[in-house]
């Protein structure tokens, strides 16, 4: 069936918005940095680094209390429930900190 911690998201009172929908519970930890990521897109609102084992790139997901996101990088520190999320500023991934949140992942 699913892995521990993982959920169809119909089973928690959302229901699925396309097949294969489900909810993971991560750490989520907030990160600032100029550059690009492993898919080539600039960062900015929206990009996520995940383990590629456990979530694709190029997956769409959504985190509580930041919004839509797509997993476009990776780093040497995401092993498996680990999403790095990129903020506007320093402060403002000093206030997101390190958070545990149950993110949507939409296949």
């Amino acid at each position: 069936m699913f892995a521990a911690g993982v959920v169809p998201a119909s089973g928690v009172g959302r229901p699925a918005e396309a097949s294969g929908t489900y909810q993971l519970k991560v750490d989520a930890v907030a990160y600032h940095l100029p550059g690009s990521t492993a898919l080539g897109v600039p960062v900015g609102k929206g990009v996520v680094a995940v383990d590629p084992r456990l979530i694709p790139l190029g997956t769409r997901l959504h985190v509580p209390g930041y919004g839509p996101g797509l997993a476009a990088d990776v780093g040497t520190a995401i092993k498996g429930r680990i999403i790095d999320l990129w903020m506007p500023s320093t402060a403002a991934a000093r206030k997101w900190g390190r958070r545990t949140v149950t993110i949507t992942v939409y296949r």
